[in-house]
């Protein structure tokens, strides 16, 4: 049985802010609130899983560095990055688990790089969606009360340098890459990429999808 999916464009918005919102729909809804998709882009910031160690920020900068409640270590966000955060009751779908999530949203994104003709692989060890070796695509998801938020960041076309001032995801010398080094850049843009991934997603989990 399929079921809805609303996505929401909320352009370029602050990572706090963003993270509170999620916060507190999360700790709102009740059993028929619709999940959610939220499509952003966050000036640059650096965020810090539960498990973050401090000393995988390997430099101090002027990027803020903000200590988040979602898994995983230290990852960096900046404009021409889309972030995919998704807003599920992962108990509501059955023979749907946190790990079963986590395996969609690599693949939609595994799913979206074929589209480009690009072939990208998640790793068992290490989340997240990686081409020859290069990490494009970063997840960290928090479970509460049987729901999700948080969500991918995906290089789309951004500036990686800060990546360098810190171990991506607490792997030291992890090369990062975007959409933007294997395709032309004016095809690179996250609003022609977004839909792809959204399709993808909704697709594995059989949702319908309502756009606002």
């Amino acid at each position: 049985m399929q079921s809805e999916l609303i996505v929401r464009q909320l352009g370029i918005r602050d990572y706090e802010t963003v993270w509170h919102e999620m916060q507190s729909f999360t700790d709102n809804r009740t059993e028929d609130t619709t999940d959610e998709i939220w499509l952003v882009q966050h000036p640059s910031v650096f965020t810090q899983g539960q498990a973050g160690k401090p000393e995988h920020l390997l430099q101090q900068s002027t990027i803020p560095v903000v200590q988040s409640d979602r898994g995983g270590q230290i990852t960096y966000h900046g404009l021409g990055q889309q972030i995919m955060y998704v807003l599920i009751d992962v108990k509501r779908h059955e023979n749907l688990n946190v790990r079963q999530l986590v395996t969609a949203l690599e693949q939609s994104v595994v799913k979206t790089l074929a589209d480009y003709g690009i072939e990208g692989y998640p790793k068992p060890d290490a989340p997240g969606v990686y081409i020859d070796g290069k990490k494009i695509c970063s997840l960290g998801l928090r479970i509460r009360h049987g729901r999700s938020f948080h969500g991918l960041a995906f290089n789309i076309n951004m500036d990686l340098s800060p990546f360098y001032q810190i171990n991506p995801c607490g792997y030291a010398g992890l090369e990062m890459c975007q959409l933007a080094d294997f395709i032309p850049a004016q095809d690179a843009d996250c609003d022609k990429v977004s839909p792809q991934l959204v399709k993808h997603f909704a697709e594995q989990l059989g949702y319908n999808v309502t756009t606002c």
